[in-house]
């Protein structure tokens, strides 16, 4: 009897043995598995990290841009209302310079009046 309960107990420890080895292997299986899919959590976040690191220096970028075209857009339009009132007065100069212009016609035809006259008056003394 004794022998029996020995060969029983044995074969209850074979089979526990057994369970815990298939269990140590699982273990090791599953230890593995996460694992990698830590270092592949660790190379997202890393990733994830990256990017939004360059977000943010596009984010001050982008401000840094806005701030320069609104100063751009400033300068045009100072310049935009110059070039306007450059261009008013070029038109009034044009225009007074037309009326000196016929003017100094007006006043060379009445010169040469004067001189056709002078000399026609000059013979007959």
């Amino acid at each position: 009897m004794e022998e029996s309960i020995k060969s029983r107990v044995i074969l209850i420890l074979g089979i526990l043995v057994i369970i815990f080895f298939m269990g140590t292997i699982r273990s090791c299986s599953t230890e593995k598995k996460l694992k990698l899919t830590l270092a592949d959590l660790d190379r997202e976040k890393a990733a994830n990290w990256d990017a939004e690191q360059k977000t943010n220096e596009f984010k001050k970028e982008k401000n840094i841009l806005e701030k320069e075209l609104e100063e751009v857009k400033d300068t045009y339009g100072a310049n935009k209302k110059a070039l306007l009132q450059e261009q008013l007065v070029n038109q009034s100069l044009k225009e007074e310079l037309q009326k000196v212009i016929k003017l100094k016609d007006k006043l060379e035809e009445d010169l040469k009046e004067l001189l056709v006259e002078s000399k026609s008056a000059k013979p007959k003394k």
